[in-house]
């Protein structure tokens, strides 16, 4: 990812615009009428006041302090700035409290306390407690910040968590896991030197130990050398608890023969020479902002079998708090912790380093512009990956709960990962249940494109998370290719892979084939040479033939073309009650929009099949059906022959008997604001439509796409529906988790 470039101007506009800061505060409940209010405050409110009252873990329930963190600064050491006092600090806090609200779904509020007097700010912490489930400094400067942090974590019953210090030394021991793992090195037996006594380089070392290195194996330098026994000048008792015996004076001396070297000090403070003496395999974590020790390139002009971390986020294995401190807090607050301790902290520190070993998702390959896969350059999560948030806090919960700093333990851990998916994928509810059902089904799917690399990283996905049996139609070696560059080779053993060389069957694929086309212009070696050569049809005749339970295919070709192969196997035309569903999630709803696929110009009968076929996909997604018959006119106004043909349809769909509720013409907003709605009562809809039946193939793909452009919506589909067998289609657009959803979908048989 390029380092992001940008003008003073451009800074100070963002932070202006459209309004003041980056935070806001919304009301979570209904302040409408006189009701609410009486109920939101006086009297209503007297109620959990004397419930709080007789049991202060009610404050949990009925308050906002389960998921309320407090971010506080003096402004005593900004971002590498140094002390330019609390005021302007504030930028950087509402960032932090931003970013906490972004990546885990935590509320946050600035307070930055204008004062460097320690004392004061434990008293004034300490008595804010009451309001916050937990306590985040940040740019506090050393040593008055560990004084400060150790202080309220003896005087406070909830988790108190110096970012600067412990954000820092989770990921760096996170990356330091994956880093020792590729030097084929222990923990317990690596030499670590660290270049920098401040908080995090403290923080970072303890840290270390606490996961099994050796005291005598760490060394720690500062400005003045090496942190000796003996050494009297610049010391203080944070620095003393890591002196160690040694004849070592200055970095130099340090550097030579160390496997590890951790810096949290200066640009420049490593030379080419100090990485030239390194042990083999080096391990360096030039973690020094907003310039490190030695670049990644100084490092490598001297040693090409070295390891490098950074705080940048242009060079790889970016050292970032953000990978951290949400989730860290997400776990702690939803097990009402007492404490953020040790070993919660090196759970999330083995969770992230877990995480970086596992396949890398589309998303976050194409949020970086580049694959991505674990090895020396790719050691650390990045923070956009968007499974941080289920994977982190559960570990921390667990560790919280193993140790004791749980008020109220997770009983259900499961369906607490699920919540955790939920908070910010609008698709997490959906795909629970539908994933579930595969596991269950266990269904051998076709995934027709193995010429295609999301494909196959797709197909060793769905393995891998049990959902059942991949089948892959293409050439082995390119698909083992595929899998080596993708950093798993060892994943061409969880697939079957087909081509039409590979399978005794082809005879009896042509001759099926040839049966069905015979009389629609095609011979012999037509059919033979469709069956052997399009990996469409190849991969529907053996749905067909059931060799297989389904197929998904479309990540190569556009939907249209793939369609119209599928048709010389299946009956998929307008006229065989074929349909094509897209499911948008946006705003915590769900919407299908049909037929996004197969008619063109529909009529009023092919308007009521497709309205029944979106049903059943409604179902088997878990919704009740509500299907609005969308137009630009509402219930007989503006007259208009497009709209008439929706009008019809209602009542050819009212004619069928039909056991779900539909009802229109009516524009989109009737169908899907109650309130507009409101405006007219004999509406048969009993609240939002969750299905639009739109009048032709061209509106219902500019709605899409819209919604998708403008409105950030998740698209899932086109869904193929109304065929004898599941086939499924994706996009050419597809990530790697489209094509997987996908998959699902085809397994548990929706539509």
């Amino acid at each position: 990812m390029a380092k992001t470039k940008y003008t003073r101007d451009e800074a100070l506009e963002y932070h202006l615009n459209p309004s003041p800061g980056k935070l806001s505060i919304q009301a979570s409940v209904a302040m409408a009428t006189q009701r609410d209010l009486s109920l939101a405050y006086s009297p209503g409110v007297a109620v959990p006041v004397e419930e709080i009252a007789k049991n202060p873990n009610a404050a949990y329930d009925y308050t906002t302090k389960g998921n309320m963190v407090a971010v506080i600064s003096n402004g005593s050491a900004i971002l590498g700035m140094g002390n330019l006092g609390a005021l302007a600090s504030k930028p950087v806090m509402e960032g932090k409290a931003a970013l906490f609200k972004r990546f885990a779904d935590v509320d946050a509020i600035d307070i930055e306390l204008d004062t460097e007097d320690p004392e004061a700010i434990i008293q004034a912490v300490r008595l804010m407690g009451p309001s916050f489930g937990g306590i985040n400094l940040e740019d506090i400067k050393a040593p008055e910040c560990f004084i400060i942090e150790q202080t309220l974590k003896e005087q406070m019953d909830i988790p108190v968590f110096h970012d600067d210090q412990h954000g820092t030394a989770v990921i760096c021991a996170a990356g330091l896991i994956n880093a020792l793992k590729i030097a084929n090195k222990k923990i317990e037996d690596v030499r670590i030197v660290l270049n920098g006594a401040g908080a995090a380089g403290i923080a970072c070392i303890e840290l270390l130990k606490s996961m099994g290195a050796r005291p005598e194996n760490c060394i720690v330098c500062d400005t003045k050398g090496v942190i000796y026994q003996g050494r009297t000048a610049g010391m203080n008792q944070w620095k003393s608890a890591h002196a160690v015996k040694t004849d070592l004076r200055d970095l130099a001396d340090a550097m030579a023969g160390a496997d590890v070297f951790l810096g949290v000090s200066a640009k420049g403070a490593v030379t080419a020479e100090m990485v030239a003496s390194m042990a083999p395999n080096p391990v360096i974590f030039a973690m020094a902002n907003p310039d490190p020790e030695i670049t990644p390139e100084e490092a490598r002009e001297v040693r090409d079998d070295v390891i490098v971390a950074t705080g940048r986020s242009d060079y790889p294995n970016q050292v970032n708090n953000v990978l951290g401190f949400p989730y860290l807090f997400r776990g702690a607050l939803d097990i009402h912790a007492r404490a953020i301790n040790d070993e919660m902290k090196i759970a999330c520190a083995n969770a992230l380093a877990d995480l970086a070993r596992q396949d890398v998702p589309d998303e976050v390959a194409l949020a970086y512009g580049k694959k991505l896969s674990f090895g020396p350059d790719y050691i650390i999560p990045t923070p956009f990956d968007p499974r941080l948030i289920h994977v982190i806090p559960p570990a921390v919960a667990k560790a919280g709960m193993d140790t004791g700093a749980a008020r109220r333990p997770i009983i259900d851990m499961e369906a607490y990962e699920h919540d955790l998916k939920a908070r910010l994928d609008p698709t997490a509810s959906i795909l629970q249940a539908l994933y579930a059902r595969a596991r269950r089904e266990q269904a051998r799917i076709l995934f027709a494109e193995g010429d295609d690399e999301r494909v196959v990283r797709a197909a060793v996905a769905f393995r891998r998370a049990g959902l059942g049996t991949p089948v892959v139609v293409g050439r082995p070696e390119e698909v083992a290719g595929f899998l080596k560059a993708a950093g798993m080779p060892e994943a061409i053993d969880e697939l079957e892979v087909v081509n039409a060389a590979t399978i005794d069957t082809l005879p009896d694929y042509s001759s099926a084939l040839y049966a069905r086309l015979q009389r629609k212009g095609f011979d012999e070696r037509d059919c033979h040479r469709l069956a052997a050569r399009d990996r469409h049809v190849f991969g529907a005749l053996m749905v067909a033939r059931g060799d297989v339970d389904g197929m998904v295919t479309g990540a190569t070709r556009k939907s249209a073309h793939v369609l119209n192969l599928i048709n010389h196997v299946f009956d998929a035309e307008p006229g065989d009650g074929a349909v094509g569903i897209t499911a948008v999630l946006i705003g915590g709803r769900v919407v299908l929009i049909a037929d996004t696929l197969v008619h063109e110009w529909p009529d009023a009968e092919d308007l009521a099949d497709i309205a029944e076929r979106a049903a059943s996909v409604a179902r088997s997604l878990g919704l009740e059906p509500r299907v609005a018959f969308a137009s630009f006119s509402t219930f007989g106004y503006p007259v208009s022959e497009r709209a008439v043909k929706m009008a019809d349809a209602t009542k050819v769909l009212s004619a069928r008997d039909v056991d779900f509720e539909h009802d229109g013409e009516m524009t989109v907003d009737v169908a899907l604001n109650p309130d507009v709605m409101a405006h007219y009562p004999f509406c048969k809809l009993s609240g939002p439509a969750n299905i639009l039946v739109v009048p032709a193939r061209h509106s219902a793909s500019i709605s899409v796409k819209l919604l998708q452009e403008l409105g950030g919506a998740t698209v899932i589909g086109p869904i193929l529906t109304g065929i004898d067998k599941p086939v499924k289609l994706c996009s050419t657009t597809s990530t790697v988790n489209d094509i997987l959803n996908m998959a699902v979908m085809t397994a548990c048989k929706v539509g």
